[in-house]
């Protein structure tokens, strides 16, 4: 039933259509690129979209846009994933001692985690490339690290209203453990919640690696990002405008794909939305 309600969601059919083309963008890449994406072109710098059998266009060193977009979207996808998966499960491990526990544990994770709260999102993110230096890895580590909080006070805030119900409380009474209330009760009536949340983290992801490799703290050259590719085209936006054009508008579509879905998802997994 909740896979029909999920199909039957206009919203997360188009934010799935989205996706599923980054992915093929991303898994296909060497045979979607029409070019080579460190190839440089002498003959054909800054060239304009269509010029020179380049659909995008050329880039100050005439390396094919299309071509480095697509192979963008490894970077995004990857960056993407492997953060929120951090983020996820180092959230939900806290914000589930956090919630069932209480006391003291609960005080101290999440005084700690308003404490992360406190900074700028992307703010927080840069202070940690500062420290960890530039790199893809360090990027998805610092994207992953700074997600934490925001997971775990949804986390704590979903375990708060599900320790309370009778079915949790009466397997207590009948001797189950800590463990197997967790992992049997708690742990399967959150996961629509962490769904939800995670998709919807998936666009803040994208954001803040195109935002890190803007500053140059993110993947470094030649290997493509949309966010250096953006860096790349700032001083060019007057005789070259399609090198921020076509990269802001796959970081665009790609943020409301992720949106969109998490929006379907909220839909068709929340029983208090359901009509």
């Amino acid at each position: 039933m909740t896979i029909k309600r999920v199909l039957k969601s206009k919203s997360a059919m188009a934010g799935l259509a989205i996706i599923t083309l980054d992915l093929i963008l991303a898994i296909f890449a060497p045979l979607i690129a029409t070019h080579p994406y460190d190839e440089i072109d002498f003959m054909h710098i800054l060239a304009k979209p269509g010029e020179g059998g380049h659909i995008f266009g050329t880039d100050d060193y005439g390396r094919d846009v299309f071509s480095r977009l697509v192979y963008g979207s490894r970077v995004s996808l990857m960056v993407g994933v492997i953060a929120v998966g951090i983020g996820a499960l180092i959230g939900t491990i806290l914000g589930i001692i956090s919630g069932y526990f209480g006391g003291f544990l609960d005080s101290l994770i999440m005084r700690f985690m308003d404490a992360l709260l406190s900074f700028p999102y992307v703010l927080l993110a840069i202070a940690m490339m500062t420290v960890l230096g530039p790199g893809l890895f360090n990027a998805m580590i610092a994207i992953g690290v700074v997600m934490v909080p925001s997971f775990a006070r949804v986390v704590r805030s979903a375990v708060l209203n599900v320790k309370n119900e009778d079915f949790v409380i009466a397997s207590k009474v009948l001797g189950a453990s800590n463990l197997r209330v967790i992992f049997h009760h708690i742990l399967p009536n959150i996961v629509p919640s962490l769904i939800i949340y995670s998709s919807l983290n998936f666009a803040g992801a994208v954001i803040s690696e195109a935002t890190l490799s803007f500053l140059g703290l993110g993947i470094q050259p030649p290997t493509p990002s949309w966010g250096s590719m953006l860096s790349e085209a700032k001083d060019f936006l007057q005789i070259a405008p399609h090198m921020a054009i076509f990269p802001g508008l796959a970081i665009l579509l790609t943020c409301l794909g992720f949106n969109l879905l998490g929006d379907g998802l909220r839909d068709a997994l929340d029983p208090r939305l359901r009509t």
